[in-house]
C-alpha cells in the first residue's frame, strides 16, 4: 500500500505539498489582514491560494489550524532574526532587550491585522489564545528562545529562579505583545522605547535577586508557581 502524506509531519511533505501549504497560509494572512478573522472563510482562503476547498482543508482542518501555522511561522522568523545578537552579546539585559526588539520586527507586517485579530485571541477558551492547548508547540518555541537569552548570558541567578524565568519572561514578553497591539504610534516607537528601557530594568532586578536580604522573596516567589502549576 502507498502510504498517505501527512501534511501535520514537515518530513512526510513534498516540495509542491510544502508550497501549497505555505501559498495557503499566505493567503489567509492576506484576507485576515483585509477582511478581518471573523469574515474571512475557508472558502475564501482557498478561492485566494487557487486551490480546491478540499485541498485547503488536506493541509488546514480549521481557520484556527492556519493561524497556529502563522505562529509556527513567526517563531522561525522570531529565531533567525535574534541569532545575530544571540551570538554576539554576552550581557542579559542586550541579549533580552535583542530578543524583544527581533520580535517587534518581524511583527510589523502584521501590526494594521493585530487589532482585528487580538479579538479572537484575546477570549480564554479561544484556540487561538497563546495560552491555549494549541498554542501550546509555539508557546514552548518562543519560552526555549528566552531559555537561550538566559543560557548565554553573564547572569548570575539561584538555580531554583533560574529554572523558572524563561517562562516569566515569555509572560513579560506577552504583556510587550499586548502594548504592541494598541501602540498606534509610527513604526510601533512606543513600544521600541518600552523595549529599550524594560530590558536594563528586568537586568537590574534579576541580579537583585542574590541579596541575601530578597532571596526570601524569590524563594516564596518559586513557591507560587509551584503551587499554581499543582493547581
Amino acid at each position: 500500500m502507498t502510504a498517505v502524506p501527512d501534511p501535520a509531519n514537515p518530513a512526510s511533505r513534498s516540495a509542491k505539498g510544502e508550497a501549497t501549504r505555505q501559498a495557503i497560509v499566505d493567503a489567509a494572512l492576506r484576507l485576515f489582514r483585509e477582511g478581518g478573522y471573523d469574515r474571512t472563510t475557508m472558502r475564501s482562503i482557498a478561492d485566494e491560494a487557487g486551490v480546491s476547498l478540499g485541498n485547503a482543508y488536506y493541509y488546514f482542518g480549521s481557520k484556527e489550524h492556519l493561524v497556529q501555522a502563522f505562529y509556527d511561522q513567526m517563531q522561525v522568523l522570531h529565531a533567525e532574526a535574534a541569532e545575530e545578537v544571540l551570538a554576539r552579546e554576552t550581557g542579559f539585559a542586550e541579549r533580552l532587550g535583542g530578543l524583544l526588539q527581533a520580535w517587534v520586527d518581524v511583527a510589523e507586517p502584521y501590526h494594521a491585522f493585530a487589532g482585528k485579530f487580538f479579538k479572537n485571541a484575546a477570549e480564554p477558551t479561544s484556540p487561538l489564545s497563546p495560552f491555549s492547548t494549541e498554542s501550546e508547540p509555539a508557546r514552548r518555541a518562543s519560552i526555549a528562545l528566552f531559555a537561550r537569552v538566559l543560557d548565554g548570558s553573564d547572569l548570575k541567578l539561584a538555580p531554583a529562579l533560574r529554572s523558572e524565568l524563561p517562562e516569566l519572561l515569555w509572560l513579560l514578553h506577552m504583556g510587550v505583545v499586548l502594548f504592541w497591539v494598541h501602540d498606534r504610534s509610527e513604526g510601533q516607537r512606543r513600544t521600541r522605547m518600552l523595549v529599550g528601557r524594560v530590558a536594563p530594568l528586568v537586568d537590574k532586578l534579576a541580579r537583585l535577586t542574590r541579596l541575601p536580604v530578597v532571596r526570601g522573596v524569590v524563594n516564596d516567589l518559586v513557591d507560587l508557581l509551584a503551587d499554581l502549576r499543582k493547581s
